[in-house]
């Protein structure tokens, strides 16, 4: 049997395919399946260490963007994407897989055609409220169709749908006990944590939001903030600048990616979480986390701003828009959550209410079902 799984050059396609990955394999071990080859097509292997650990090969497949507004780039994507689809046609031909996951992101459009040509099972999984265009589109001929929100079934062909929650990797599915992650931190535990989430790239309003309030932070609370990769020395370098002398220096810790463990054990010490609105959502519903979502203006068709508005009516979290995204807001929005216990214990109950767990596993199962039976 072989599998072949695509998605979009971005941690919230690749991670829940590892997600699903992780429960294919168990799958595979528990029921003694031979044979199995497990494939990931995309124009970036975006973590080989992770695609490693899974035994997942992977085969790059060159493919376009396509934007919603006017640019040059589009036209010579146009050519990238047409070359990328006769690219996947030969390889997906070559290795034929029984059935094909696509996560979404236009990096998942050539194999998706390609398997479409070639009468390839396909199983496509929906994190946004809003779908995407690829996935919209796969939609139409997909033989099942996941979703992570309940109103994307508005969407899509009803009879197709199964809502299964969304796909979360095995090492951050359940949060670190909070006794052993304050000491993992060395962090004090009489003083709430805040943990700054901005997903692997980092986001640049929340950190310079973050760096505005930070010294009115710390003398009540304790920081831990991913900043991404990018922007980390830039973020280090003003927080030592704005820190200097302050005796609460100590409570702030800054880190330019955390890995599972690291995610695992700050997820542990949080009282609040404050985050984009992307698949990170599920992960903090998972965590039983309130937090406070600040949802990307720019992203494709509102998803963002779908995501978290969807979120915050079931009261697991509170939405600050970028417009209004100020030091001055943000402190006073943290201080009045964290400063009243059953405001944080009803966000932290909807949180949990909101988790639907075990995902990707239903997931991997249908994959394995379905790629068992193509396969006879």
């Amino acid at each position: 049997m072989k599998i072949v799984f695509t998605g979009g050059g971005t941690g919230g396609h690749f991670y829940p395919i590892i997600a699903v990955a992780q429960k294919v394999n168990k799958i595979i071990d528990r029921e003694k399946i031979l044979g199995v080859k497990l494939y990931y097509f995309s124009d970036s292997p975006y973590d080989k260490e992770a695609l490693f650990q899974n035994s997942i090969l992977y085969e790059e497949i060159h493919t376009g963007k396509m934007r919603r507004y006017f640019s040059m780039k589009n036209f010579s994507d146009l050519f990238k994407t047409f070359f990328g689809v006769f690219n996947a046609i030969y390889k997906v031909f070559t290795i034929y897989p029984d059935v094909v996951f696509g996560k979404g992101g236009y990096a998942s459009f050539p194999t998706l055609l390609a398997a479409r040509i070639l009468r390839i099972p396909i199983i496509i999984h929906e994190s946004d409220s809003a779908p995407g265009r690829v996935n919209q589109w796969a939609g139409h001929f997909a033989k099942k169709i996941a979703i992570s929100f309940e109103e994307t079934v508005d969407y899509f062909p009803k009879e197709k749908v199964a809502w299964t929650g969304h796909p979360i990797r095995e090492e951050i599915e359940h949060k670190g006990d909070r006794k052993e992650a304050l000491d993992y931190f060395k962090l004090e535990s009489g003083l709430p944590v805040i943990f700054v989430l901005g997903g692997s790239q980092g986001a640049e309003l929340i950190n310079n939001t973050i760096l505005d309030a930070l010294p009115r932070l710390l003398k009540n609370y304790q920081v831990i903030h991913q900043a991404g990769v990018r922007n980390y020395k830039t973020v280090i370098g003003r927080a030592n600048v704005l820190l200097s002398g302050d005796p609460n220096k100590s409570r702030y810790l800054v880190y330019p990616f955390l890995s599972p463990l690291q995610m695992k054990m700050a997820a542990g010490t949080a009282t609040l979480i404050i985050s984009r609105a992307g698949s990170t959502l599920f992960e903090i519903a998972a965590w039983g986390v309130p937090s406070i979502l600040v949802p990307f203006t720019e992203s494709n068709a509102d998803h963002a701003k779908k995501n978290a508005f969807a979120y915050a009516r079931v009261g697991a979290c509170t939405v600050i828009e970028e417009m209004n995204m100020t030091a001055n807001i943000l402190s006073s929005e943290i201080d009045r959550i964290i400063g009243d216990k059953t405001i944080l214990e009803h966000m932290a109950s909807c949180a949990q209410a909101f988790n639907k767990p075990n995902g990707a596993e239903k997931i991997a199962q249908e994959l394995v079902d379905i790629g068992l039976a193509h396969e006879k």
